[in-house]
């Protein structure tokens, strides 16, 4: 009997257990999930224009690593940098010549793998920018592949063999002449949708995927967080290589990107390295419809994580600006579009796109600070991921280049002559590309107001903006008015208001000709943020005003409210977060 009562005891437990109340199951998040990718805030360095420590001219590792308690600073907690790869630099490391090697104007893998700890130690995770629609023609995959018509590596690209006649006509982003690029060593031409330095691979090769997948796993190995896809909406291609009709360029993306082969190739990554390696990865582009941006990134699809489209950014391409209706509609129809199922990023700027201040701010000095304060509270308060560019925490603006021998973009110089056959007034074609042109995105970080901004010690790969004397980190540093302490309020305030992240987003009065007003609901908060895109004052009436207790964020020292008409009245470019009942 004494054996006996252990045995009971434990029957005796197990039936008050099964008696106790079962807890409800956690509540789906209608955002299928919270993740750590989506609550974080993403700084993009294009790494040649960063810091540089040797004085060769060109921002390396090590001048990362010297900043990254400035990056801690910010309160980001993501980096995505630009290609670091062995490149001949034709396109600035977007030509890759080894994927597993690093470029020596960046340092060492040494260098590499101390920058990535030292991010990680900061709670900082790493992207790395993939580049595999192309390569550069100087890899061995591609040296191989010219070599001979039955190499072994002749099908990890695109062959037109020139005994057929001409190819097909398919455009080129980059070069003027079409994509197509005649080879004598072989007979026959190679497709390339950039430059022609760029050869296209093969994705419908299976060894050409695989490839690409232990490339991204021997990333992955070392510690890397996420994955930035580039151009990767052009890379399946229909082989059979059918006539498309004249003038079928101006509609790109429908010609030449999202073919329903690339969601195989997708499923076969996500299975093979984003599950596996817990990383995420977000591809440039979404395709030309909403449908398209959620077959990436629904997670039932098992594909990617994160939708980053354009059109936003397309919004201000020439001098003349944008409309506020425009870019109200815009944003507010992608949220929608995605306010229950996939997630998106939230941007205005980056390496291919001129300075965020120009386009969608205002450099004129009396308000350069309060417009881009408010652009980045804007950024910081939107459903999504914000991605923020180098240098938008401080407010840098374009450098003016009215010539084209100042221009090294291989973009920028194709362009030119594409508008130069075409017989366009070169002029006016001038100044729209000192307006828009990538190459504003690119020039130095302005660190301080002494030689060169502080990036260099010698001579700058590009020169650097003559307003670093007035535009810099050191000047705004101590600051506590300055664009680049607002910027470290907003990261702050988004991390301690989850609402920011996946609370509902409302547009309120979406036909006021000057404010972007919108609510934020969610996480057990109600957020109002209240925007002032223009010049002038301007005032709305809402239900619920600001008061000093329930003031979030404010770029300006006071608020100007009426409680008897229940107005706000706001200064120019003034950007206000709320909480309200």
């Amino acid at each position: 009997m004494k054996n006996l009562l252990p045995i009971f005891l434990a029957f005796l437990f197990l039936n008050l257990i099964a008696c106790e109340p079962k807890k409800p199951a956690p509540e789906k998040d209608n955002l299928e999930g919270k993740a750590w990718w989506k609550e974080g805030v993403l700084y993009q360095i294009y790494p040649q224009s960063f810091k540089d420590t040797d004085g060769d001219g060109y921002g390396d590792f090590k001048g990362v690593i010297e900043k990254l308690d400035y990056l801690e600073s910010l309160g980001i907690t993501m980096v995505w940098m630009n290609p670091f790869f062995e490149s001949p630099m034709v396109d600035n490391g977007y030509d890759v010549s080894d994927y597993r090697g690093i470029n020596p104007r960046y340092g060492t893998m040494e260098d590499f793998q101390a920058m990535l700890d030292g991010m990680h130690a900061r709670g900082i995770k790493f992207v790395l920018d993939v580049v595999v629609n192309h390569s550069s023609d100087q890899h061995d995959w591609f040296l191989q592949s010219r070599s001979s018509r039955d190499n072994p590596y002749r099908d990890y690209y695109h062959w037109w063999p020139a005994e057929k006649g001409t190819p097909p006509y398919r455009h080129s982003l980059f070069d003027p002449e079409g994509a197509w690029e005649y080879d004598s060593l072989t007979n026959a031409f190679y497709l390339h949708t950039f430059a022609e330095q760029q050869p296209d691979l093969n994705w419908e090769n299976p060894k050409v995927r695989q490839e690409v997948y232990d490339i991204m796993k021997f990333w992955a190995e070392k510690g890397v967080d996420g994955f930035r896809m580039d151009a990767f909406q052009f890379a399946s291609k229909d082989t059979t290589w059918p006539e498309f009709p004249e003038g079928h360029e101006k509609d790109f993306i429908k010609w030449y990107g999202m073919r329903p082969q690339l969601h195989e190739y997708l499923k076969e990554m996500y299975a093979e390295v984003i599950e596996p390696y817990g990383v995420f990865a977000v591809a440039e582009g979404a395709g030309s419809t909403f449908q398209d941006a959620h077959d990436l990134v629904d997670a039932d699809r098992k594909e990617l994580q994160m939708a980053y489209h354009f059109e936003t950014v397309d919004l201000s391409r020439t001098p003349e600006g944008y409309d506020l209706a425009d870019f109200k509609n815009v944003f507010s129809k992608w949220d929608s579009a995605f306010a229950e199922k996939g997630w998106i990023s939230i941007f205005l700027s980056n390496h291919d796109n001129a300075r965020m201040v120009n386009r969608f701010a205002n450099p004129d000095p009396k308000f350069i600070t309060p417009s881009t304060q408010l652009i980045n509270t804007f950024l910081m308060s939107m459903r999504g991921t914000p991605f923020t560019y180098y240098g938008d925490e401080i407010g840098m603006t374009n450098i003016d280049m009215p010539t084209i021998e100042e221009y090294v973009d291989v973009e920028a110089l194709g362009k030119y002559q594409a508008a130069k056959s075409s017989g366009q007034d070169m002029e006016e074609f001038m100044q729209i590309l000192n307006y828009n042109s990538r190459e504003n995105g690119r020039t130095p970080m302005q660190w301080d107001a002494t030689l060169q901004a502080g990036f260099t010690t010698g001579t700058p790969w590009m020169r650097v903006n003559p307003n670093y004397t007035e535009i810099n980190v050191s000047a705004q540093d101590q600051d506590p008015t300055s664009i680049l302490n607002h910027f470290r309020k907003m990261t702050k305030v988004r991390k301690e208001n989850p609402a920011l992240v996946y609370g509902k987003y409302e547009l309120v009065q979406k036909e006021h000709p000057d404010i972007y007003a919108f609510t934020r609901k969610g996480e057990g908060q109600n957020l109002m943020v209240i925007l002032n895109f223009s010049k002038n004052s301007s005032s709305i009436k809402l239900d619920q005003l600001p008061t000093e207790s329930n003031l979030i964020i404010n770029n300006y020292s006071d608020v100007n409210v009426n409680d008897q008409d229940m107005s706000l009245n706001l200064k120019p470019y003034q950007a206000l977060i709320f909480s309200f009942d």
